[in-house]
């Protein structure tokens, strides 16, 4: 039997874990061990271990409970703690998701003490280094053995930064094994769209509403940024009479009041069609993506997960890494611009996407991700 240490720390990658330790439940328990290792990136209950409690996923073996802070003083205390649980734990694989400081602190980690890394979510590229995200995950991709791509364009990218598409076993850091092998998302959503729930103590109807999701840094911290999206919005809502829900990380709710323009802020508050409500759970989440009209985001995961459930999405962010959702016509990119956003969502309100092609895989990529690492472990 191998083993295995999965680092979690913010909340998609809980997300994203739950695919790969339901297929190692289902499949593999008898071929692979997992040891899960929390870093205590998000450390809130609303925004982390209500996520465990619902998508199933074994309670970690470690939590590091690093917390918020600065990204260099966060990032080395995960390293020094995730250093000590390798050396302990001694696995075959380190499995890392995604682009966060969970991932860059267990990359360097790992890398520095020969443990292989398996990399999910390789090959995005935003092309755009200013964002943290961009250096995390390039990073990450440089440092792995094996590096599992959601999309074609994910495994191009590699290919475009020097690593081979026909690369033979014995795989290594300097001879890794990269692969386009579909989206753990899109297997999360097939399986736990039969059980989404609604949240409770909101009135909503189910496709007459808009979904807003709003949590980068440039976004919130940034107060002309963040008026521009809200002013998008609060336009559109009144001109429309379309009901808004915007679910708020703690952080941005605190952030509105303060860098709002103060005129904007009350009429938000004032506003009977924009309903700011705390933090959902992942199934309460889900609910929201697959009953919205169209969703309007600065997240990749939801920008995703808007496609998979055929909504189209307004895009608050200068680029996006999941290039295909605007190809397809599913996505807009409009940055936080007043205008932009204002002309998406009522680009959407009255085109409403009917394409969408498969282009995240076959919702089986967590057991292809396991078979691939007991390959490589033999």
């Amino acid at each position: 039997m191998i083993k295995i240490v999965t680092v979690i720390g913010a909340r998609p990658q809980i997300i994203k874990a739950a695919a790969l330790s339901r297929a190692i439940a289902k499949e593999y328990s008898g071929r692979i061990r997992e040891v899960i290792v929390h870093t205590g990136q998000h450390y809130d209950a609303n925004m982390s271990q209500v996520f465990f409690d619902e998508l199933g996923i074994p309670k970690p073996d470690y939590n590091l409970g690093v917390g918020s802070g600065p990204h260099g003083r966060q990032t080395a205390r995960m390293i020094e703690g995730l250093e000590n649980i390798l050396l302990e734990e001694k696995p075959d694989f380190l499995v890392l998701y995604g682009d966060t400081n969970s991932t860059l602190a267990g990359a360097i980690a790992a890398s520095k003490i020969h443990i292989p890394i398996a990399h999910i979510e390789a090959g995005l590229r935003s092309f755009n280094k200013t964002m943290p995200e961009e250096i995390n995950r390039i990073m990450c991709d440089h440092a792995s053995t094996l590096l599992f791509s959601p999309t074609a364009t994910g495994l191009a990218n590699l290919v475009h930064e020097g690593f081979r598409a026909d690369s033979l076993p014995p795989f290594s850091s300097d001879n890794p094994g990269i692969y386009h092998c579909g989206d753990v998302m899109y297997d999360n959503t097939l399986h736990f769209a039969g059980i989404a729930r609604k949240p409770s103590g909101i009135d909503i109807t189910e496709g007459k509403f808009i979904l807003a999701t709003i949590h980068r840094d440039n976004n919130t911290d940034i107060p002309e940024r963040l008026s521009a999206i809200f002013s998008a919005l609060q336009r559109f809502s009144l001109k429309r009479q379309q009901q808004i829900i915007v679910p708020l990380h703690p952080r941005t709710s605190a952030l509105l009041e303060k860098n709002l323009e103060k005129e904007l802020y009350s009429g938000i508050l004032k506003n009977d069609f924009i309903k700011i409500i705390p933090p959902v759970s992942f199934l309460e989440m889900t609910w929201l993506e697959n009953h919205a009209s169209q969703i309007l985001t600065d997240s990749g995961g939801v920008q995703k997960e808007a496609y998979f459930f055929r909504k189209p999405c307004v895009i608050a962010r200068p680029e996006t890494e999941w290039v295909e959702i605007v190809n397809a016509g599913a996505g807009i990119i409009a940055d936080a611009d007043e205008t932009r956003i204002t002309q998406a969502l009522e680009f959407f309100e009255n085109n409403p996407v009917i394409d969408f092609p498969a282009v995240f895989g076959d919702g089986k990529a967590a057991e292809f991700i396991c078979g691939e690492i007991i390959k490589a472990s033999v």
